[in-house]
């Protein structure tokens, strides 16, 4: 059996026991018919799938770090320091983050799929020219070239989120988004395993240009299938469209500057913003970096560390599907009250991550936090986007929100590129320790943040309550 099939049968294995969760949980019922819902499946599976394969062709490039600090210059000096990778990884997540600014009402007005598509092409041809700079073996000015491609395939991922919120907020009732939430940590997890543990496995057993080549691959052929089966509401795939209960207003549609200032005067959309800002700081502390220690400590052949993807998943989808359930059948599909209680989690657990630097444990926390925070970001900025964005300003709303995450992974990216160690101090667990310390206050901030949407729903969700 081959060593990545076999790394992926427990994913699979998960996959299979939600699925039949989910299956088994009383259907929340909104009227739809049988036909309808295998309509959906198809529609939003393909537009999934080509949302993980972007999540592959982002975070391939910590899987080509692994290659490139260990070759190095004609100086003799290494190619990429932490420092380096830092600044690449600052710059794109920069660019990302304020794309939103023009991809997220652009996306508005042009239409979910349409978007995807230019995002999904853009991102291909983006790894694409990264690969061609690896197989050249590019050395000079390869922080500077690859910094300005990141960046590029940056601002086409930035087209995915908000696209896939956007196509999916027609199919999905408020009252089954919780539902949709799970879907979208899912995807993410997947997209996570295909970066980290596919990628280091193409790492290890082809040229290191593979690990653009191949994501550059996979995206066209999703391209493909997104192209041919996904349509932005049910009415253009033959079902009647239905009131989905949002926040989405009546009346002629506004001017982009308009809905952009009105979706800003939003308390709870600029609340779900900030949460998520420190949900991007989180997020990537966690995943960037902890491969990062591992190796610098002398622990990469732990556990955590050679299955780094593998947990990730299980754990993004653990916290998904426990997300979205929660939301849906416990809390009366308000996102506020579990997104406050995985950020309690997360503060307990960067308070543990500092006794624990150097313990074994210390892998174990690192996954219950990841399980955490892509289960906040699936229910904030996957699911309430579209209530309070509303099914016609969704782009614009998930495009603020988004760019937060990405301005908080950005903040993340800068300060630990500052304080963490380099070289020969980075092998001191105990230089580390600003790590998790920075972490935080931003579990503080975003607990506080998260408590106080505790009781927020769409107007005609609250009328009903």
């Amino acid at each position: 059996m081959p060593p990545w099939l076999e790394k992926f049968l427990p994913i699979l294995g998960l996959l299979a026991v939600i699925a039949l969760v989910l299956v088994r949980l009383p259907r929340v019922d909104v009227g739809h018919s049988d036909a309808f819902l295998r309509r959906r499946i198809r529609n939003w599976l393909p537009v999934g799938m080509l949302y993980a394969f972007l999540y592959m062709g982002r975070y391939n490039l910590t899987a080509a770090k692994k290659v490139f600090e260990d070759m190095t210059n004609a100086a003799g000096e290494v190619l990429m320091t932490n420092a380096d990778f830092a600044t690449i990884f600052g710059v794109g997540t920069a660019v990302y983050g304020t794309s939103f600014l023009i991809n997220g009402p652009l996306t508005d007005r042009i239409g979910g799929k349409k978007a995807l598509l230019i995002g999904g092409v853009g991102a291909a041809v983006a790894n694409l020219a990264m690969g061609i700079v690896a197989y050249l073996e590019v050395r000079s000015n390869l922080i500077l070239t690859l910094s300005l491609l990141y960046a590029v395939n940056m601002y086409f991922q930035s087209f995915g989120a908000v696209s896939i919120v956007k196509i999916n907020a027609p199919w999905f009732h408020v009252r089954e988004r919780g539902v949709f939430g799970a879907i979208f940590g899912i995807l993410i997890s997947l997209g996570i395993y295909l970066a980290f543990d596919v990628g280091s496995m193409i790492v290890k057993n082809f040229p290191v240009h593979w690990v653009f080549f191949v994501p550059s691959i996979v995206l066209t052929i999703a391209w493909f299938t997104v192209y041919a089966l996904a349509k932005n509401t049910p009415g253009e795939a033959g079902h009647p469209d239905f009131d989905t209960a949002d926040d989405t207003e009546d009346g002629p549609p506004l001017k982009t500057r308009e809905v952009f200032l009105k979706m800003l005067r939003n308390p709870i959309i600029l609340t779900i913003a900030f949460i998520e800002f420190c949900s991007g700081f989180l997020r990537q502390a966690i995943m960037q970096w902890y491969p990062t220690f591992a190796k610098a400590t002398g622990e990469a052949d732990n556990f955590v560390n050679s299955n780094w993807g593998m947990l990730l998943c299980c754990a993004g989808i653990l916290g998904g599907v426990f997300a979205g359930v929660l939301s849906d059948r416990v809390f009366g599909s308000r996102r506020g009250p579990v997104a406050a209680i995985l950020y309690g989690a997360m503060l307990v657990g960067s308070v543990v991550m500092i006794s624990l630097l150097g313990h074994p444990m210390l892998g174990a926390v690192i996954v219950a936090m990841s399980l955490c925070v892509i289960g906040v970001h699936g229910m904030l900025t996957g699911t309430a986007s579209m209530d309070f964005g509303g099914r016609r300003n969704t782009g614009t709303a998930v495009g603020i929100i988004d760019g937060f995450v990405y301005a908080g992974t950005a903040l993340m990216a800068v300060t630990y590129g500052i304080v963490l160690p380099e070289g020969e101090a980075a092998a001191n667990i105990d230089n580390w320790f600003l790590w998790p310390v920075l972490m935080v206050p931003m579990a503080v901030i975003g607990l506080f943040l998260a408590r106080r949407l505790w009781h927020a729903a769409p107007k005609k969700v609250a009328a009903k309550a």
